[in-house]
């Protein structure tokens, strides 16, 4: 575990580092699959609204 003595003798310990990686830009499909999925879950809190005013 890597860690650093300071003056007094006191020992920081850091915690160990994950490796670091470049992301990839989504693909057609995954951009379609981001649209569709905010679709739904915009039509689904649309209709959670609607059934919630209908019923106050």
């Amino acid at each position: 575990m890597p860690y650093t003595q300071e003056e007094g003798g006191r020992i920081n310990n850091f915690a160990a580092e994950p490796k670091m990686y470049t992301s990839k830009p989504p693909t057609n499909t995954e951009k379609r699959n981001y649209i569709i999925a905010a679709i739904v879950a915009l039509s689904f809190v649309t209709g959670i609204v609607l059934v919630a005013f209908s019923v106050s």
